[in-house]
């Protein structure tokens, strides 16, 4: 991880202003036919990553100049967004590990904006649904079709749909947001 933060200081001459943590990948199965190492997997993977690119996203962002904010106007305005899923808030059959990581990175990302806030870094996490992408390879037609069923709008979201929430929450428009688990779901935990 270092190494990544050093490479873009090397490329950029300075740490980045944004991160987004999008890094995942999914088990599906059975609680009881689950075994030790594929829980330590997801949690390697979906929590361990996310806790470290954030750890040293923060510190490269602080040593270029997030420094403490006087008088409630930070200095500079930086963002780091975690993606988790909406699973993490409701749980899902066949599925418990890796529910169990993203429930951390929602959790993780709460405490992060909390410490972090002073600094003038943001950190919010962002909560999609059932979403086109390859992490539902893992996942048989069965299941994303249940998924697709409880959600209101029918459908699968489209990584854009992720992706204009991410700029959002990157962006100076959202320079009060902080802490934040927000849901692009159509309508799944509705």
């Amino acid at each position: 991880v270092r190494n990544l933060f050093s490479a873009i200081r090397r490329l950029y001459s300075c740490a980045p202003t944004v991160v987004v943590n999008s890094a995942g990948c999914l088990t599906h199965s059975f609680l009881l036919n689950t075994d030790e190492r594929a829980f330590d997997e997801m949690v390697r993977v979906n929590l361990k990553g996310t806790f470290l690119i954030t750890q040293e996203a923060a510190r490269e962002m602080m040593a270029d100049g997030a420094t403490k904010a006087t008088n409630g106007n930070p200095q500079m305005d930086r963002s780091i967004v975690n993606i988790s899923t909406i699973l993490g808030s409701t749980g899902f059959p066949k599925m418990s590990c890796y529910v169990a990581a993203k429930s951390g990175v929602i959790g993780f990302t709460k405490s992060a904006a909390l410490e972090l806030a002073p600094y003038a870094i943001r950190c919010n996490t962002v909560l999609p649904g059932v979403t086109d992408t390859p992490l539902l390879s893992p996942l048989d037609e069965e299941t994303v079709q249940k998924l697709i069923r409880r959600s209101a709008m029918r459908r699968e979201g489209k990584p854009e749909d992720i992706a204009s929430v991410c700029v959002f929450l990157a962006s100076p428009r959202s320079s009060y947001v902080t802490g934040a688990a927000i849901e692009v779901t159509g309508g799944l935990s509705a």
